[in-house]
Order: structure tokens, then C-alpha cells, then sequence
């Protein structure tokens, strides 16, 4: 339903606002508390669930399997050769990163801005960060074919005398992605330790009970509680707040100190970071609606978290192709040769339909709709975009990396890129492993904080009245 289509004194909109409201009229502590804690403490689980996890399963066995093979014959099984030294692997560590900035955007920065549309959507934005992490960490280790010497990227002391080398990109790689994974795990956990205890109090199951009783730290939900709960979230989302920035910056580096035409650019760092953002907001949005939908959520996640994300997605998107059109200007303005050449040649070239990919599904189609209102708050539409936009945002990594590599300075050793069935089958690995723990978090874990949605209520306030109400 779009915003045509609502009247005045429709109860979708506040009235002393005219906005969206955050959560839907007519919910209380105890609705809110008894919705969330029953998708996790039901006894039966859904069919849909198990089936989906099935899928999910299949998926992260396939990845076990192509790893494992990896391992085995070596490298040259996937399609990177002489010149397209990287290829699916970096494209889908740069793609898993940056699908991961979405969730520390929306908990950390809007957490500092007093963002209150956030609360509905934070909790499993987060756990989509970790997820995604846990994904692309794989690829730095297995791409360089000896996974099992990893230890050496780190600052210990060995009997070879071989130390990390601090100039190496790969090395910024490894202290960028391990704090920012480390920080988004605390983060994640931190926020979760009140929704812990309302689930030790409401579990019926002992063992539950002491699993999130363990968890739960010793919450009793005291003034003392709240007091440190509160600093230490602010403490966590202002040491947050720089890794947005600072992680995929780190990331554009692996190509902006290179000397290799279309990747020797300044532009790179903040049309990374736009780009993660854009890519993050939409993988939220796909995980949202179907979970809106199948959990009977609409009362928590309202047509305006997906009207204010339409709106993110909008601003990052012009961001991203104002990184397309300087790259197009600095290739003529550079007087480069090279630089015109590459650039023609990824427009134009043999493998020009992936440029005209991510053209269509990042700039032609996202940007000239997402003005419309009435499309930001069709749920269809939006979750058709954020597919979309996915998609583009891979092609984008694509691009940068295979249309920069295939043919470099020497036309005698142009070559082609072809993936092979073990660069499709790593690939869809990953998106199956992430399914999996995803749905794993929502069937064991909160997915939407009750305690941050229960705050949300008109004059709501912590006190051991609402607290015996909520069921904690």
C-alpha cells in the first residue's frame, strides 16, 4: 500500500507527525515481548523453516565439497590464469564484505543519531554482518592456495623469521575485516543480553533456561543494568561507527595502490564504501520481507523501515554513479591511453554485457523508481529492487576486476575469463552457508530486540511494573 492510498487519520500514519509510525498502533509490552520470544521458544518448528534450512544445508555441503577439492588439486581448478590472476574469489570477498555494512550502518550510526525506525531491523541486520563476514573471510585464506600457512599474515614471532609484510595490501586486508568482525560480534551480543533475560524467564525448557540464563549475564533488568547496557552500546556503536568507513576503504587499497589501469584511482575508497552501503541495505531488504511475511511481522517492520531504506538505497545509488561517471571523466582527463583504452574496452569490449548489467540493475532501473513513494512502500517491488541491486553490485566487482585484467598492456597475452563449475559451486556455497546460520540465528535467537521495540511505546519507561507486564 502505498502512501496514495493512505487517508489522514489512517493509523499507519501518526497524527502528530504525518510520518510513518515506527511500530504499528496497539501494541503493548506483552504483545511485543509474547510475538518475538514465541518465535523461538515455540516447541514445533515450522515446515517452511526446515525446508529452507534444507536448501541452506545443500548448499554450505557444496561449498564443503569444493573446498575441499580446492584443497586437494590446487588453484587450478578455478578459472584464474595469465592475466586474470583473481577472479571469482575476490570478486566475492569484496561483494561478502560489503553486503556487511548495512548491519554496522544501522546499529551503529543511527544508534548515535537516535534513529528510532533502527530498532525494528538492527538485531538481524547485525547477525547478516557476522554472516556475510564469516563468508568472505574464507576467500583471502583459500584463494593464495595454501590456506595452511595463513598464520603467517599475523604478528607472532617465528623460528623462520618470516614476518607479516605491513606494506602488503592483503596485510591491511587481514586488521581491517578481524576488528571489524570482532567489534560487530560484541556489538551484536552486547544488545542482545536483555532479550536474553526475558528468554531465560519465559523459556519452560531447563536447558534452555540455562543457556539463556549463561547468556544473559546475570541481567535482572536493574536501573545498574540499563545505566551500563546503555553506555556500553554507545561505547560499542562510536568504535563501530569509523569501521564503516575504515573497512572498506582498507578493501579498495588491494586496487588502488596498484599501477594497473581502471584500478590506479582515488575515487576508489568512498565509491567502495557508498557501494557497500548500497549493496548492504538492499541484502537487508531481502532478508526482511520475506521474514515480515513469514513471521507475521508487519506490526514491527512497518512499511516505513522499508520506505526509509528505499531512501537509503536512493542517496548510496547516486553516490555509486557518481563513482561510475568519474571514472568515465578521469579516464579521458587523464590523458592516458591506457586508462581510455581499458575504459572502452569495459564498455564496449567483448565482455562489455557485464557493464550493461550493472548499468541496468544498479543505475537505470533503482534510481529512476525509487523517487516514487507509492514504490518505496510496495513490498514486492522493493524486494524485486533489492535483488536487483544485489546482483549489479556483484557485477560491479566483476567488472572492476576481470574487465581490468583480461587485457592489460601486451596484446599478445590478452586472454578471456571463463568461471568453472567449481567458481559457480564455491559461490553458491557461500550464499548457502549464510542461509544457514541465518536461519539458524532466527530460530534460536531474538531476530528484532524487544527491548529496544518496547521503549518505542508512547511514554514507555523502564520500571518493574512494565517489567512484571513484558513477562520478564
Amino acid at each position: 500500500m502505498g502512501t496514495t492510498d493512505l487517508k489522514p487519520n489512517d493509523p499507519a500514519i501518526d497524527p502528530a507527525t504525518g510520518e510513518y509510525r515506527v511500530i504499528a498502533p496497539g501494541q503493548t509490552f506483552r504483545s511485543i515481548t509474547e510475538k518475538i520470544a514465541g518465535i523461538v521458544l515455540t516447541p514445533t518448528t515450522p515446515l517452511g523453516w526446515l525446508a529452507l534450512f534444507g536448501v541452506a544445508g545443500a548448499g554450505a555441503t557444496m561449498l564443503l565439497v569444493a573446498v575441499t577439492w580446492l584443497f586437494l588439486k590446487g588453484t587450478g581448478i578455478w578459472a584464474v590464469t595469465q592475466p586474470v590472476a583473481w577472479g571469482f574469489a575476490i570478486i566475492n570477498f569484496v561483494w561478502w564484505i560489503g553486503i556487511g555494512h548495512a548491519g554496522t550502518l544501522i546499529s551503529a550510526i543511527l544508534l548515535l543519531f537516535k534513529q528510532g525506525w533502527r530498532n525494528s531491523i538492527n538485531r538481524f541486520a547485525e547477525a547478516m554482518t557476522i554472516f556475510a563476514v564469516v563468508c568472505a573471510g574464507m576467500f583471502p585464506l583459500i584463494h593464495t592456495g595454501r590456506p595452511w600457512l595463513a598464520y603467517w599474515m599475523l604478528p607472532v614471532p617465528l623460528t623462520m623469521n618470516v614476518w607479516p609484510q605491513f606494506r602488503s595490501p592483503l596485510m591491511w586486508d587481514v586488521f581491517a575485516v578481524s576488528t571489524y568482525a570482532t567489534i560487530s560480534v560484541v556489538f551484536w551480543y552486547i544488545g542482545m543480553v536483555p532479550d536474553f533475560g526475558t528468554m531465560r524467564d519465559r523459556s519452560q525448557n531447563k536447558v534452555a533456561q540455562y543457556l539463556y540464563g549463561l547468556a544473559s549475564l546475570g541481567w535482572r533488568g536493574s536501573v545498574r543494568h540499563w545505566m551500563r547496557y546503555e553506555t556500553a552500546s554507545l561505547l560499542l556503536a562510536g568504535l563501530a561507527t569509523p569501521l564503516v568507513l575504515s573497512v572498506h576503504t582498507v578493501i579498495s587499497f588491494d586496487f588502488a595502490v596498484a599501477i594497473l589501469p581502471g584500478w590506479h584511482t582515488t575515487i576508489f575508497p568512498p565509491y567502495f564504501v557508498a557501494g557497500a552501503i548500497y549493496s548492504g541495505f538492499a541484502m537487508v531488504l531481502t532478508l526482511a520481507i520475506p521474514l515480515r511475511k513469514f513471521y507475521h511481522l508487519e506490526a514491527l517492520v512497518t512499511e516505513r523501515h522499508i520506505d526509509n531504506m528505499g531512501k537509503v538505497l536512493l542517496a548510496t545509488g547516486f553516490i555509486v554513479a557518481y563513482g561510475y561517471g568519474m571514472e568515465i571523466f578521469m579516464s579521458w582527463y587523464s590523458a592516458s591511453h591506457w586508462e581510455a583504452f581499458m575504459m572502452w574496452n569495459r564498455m564496449f569490449g567483448p565482455m562489455g554485457w557485464s557493464y550493461l548489467v550493472l548499468v541496468t540493475c544498479n543505475l537505470a532501473i533503482p534510481l529512476t523508481t525509487l523517487w516514487s513513494r507509492k514504490l518505496r512502500t510496495s513490498i514486492s517491488y522493493m524486494f524485486f529492487i533489492s535483488i536487483l541491486v544485489n546482483t549489479g553490485m556483484w557485477f560491479e566487482r566483476f567488472v572492476i576486476i576481470v574487465t581490468s585484467l583480461y587485457r592489460d598492456f601486451l596484446p599478445s597475452s590478452w586472454g578471456t575469463y571463463r568461471a568453472t563449475k567449481w567458481d559457480y559451486m564455491t559461490y553458491v556455497g557461500t550464499l548457502g552457508l549464510f542461509t544457514a546460520l541465518f536461519l539458524l540465528f532466527v530460530r534460536f535467537l531474538p531476530m528484532i530486540p524487544m527491548s529496544e521495540i518496547r521503549m518505542m511505546l508512547p511514554g514507555a519507561k523502564i520500571t518493574a511494573k512494565t517489567t512484571a507486564e513484558a513477562g520478564d
